[in-house]
């Protein structure tokens, strides 16, 4: 359950940081980070990453709840 809301929550981090990018040419991570090549802009691109890709497992742990509930 926590680590479902950490993932969700940096999910929407990438999801705020890729919108920055579409609308203003502005990459925050990068920023932050010193530029998008240095090693902790890639480690955070890589966790951000691997949020969402869990993430995708809450959209079938939801159905198979609600199937168990049925």
């Amino acid at each position: 359950m926590i680590l479902d809301r950490i993932a969700l929550i940096l999910v929407i981090i990438g999801s705020l940081n890729w919108g920055s990018i579409g609308l203003f040419r502005f990459d925050l991570v990068a920023w932050i980070c010193g530029g998008a090549e240095t090693m902790l802009a890639r480690i955070i691109y890589t966790v951000v990453a691997l949020a969402g890709v869990w993430c995708i497992s809450l959209l079938f742990r939801s159905r198979e709840k609600a199937e168990l509930h049925d």
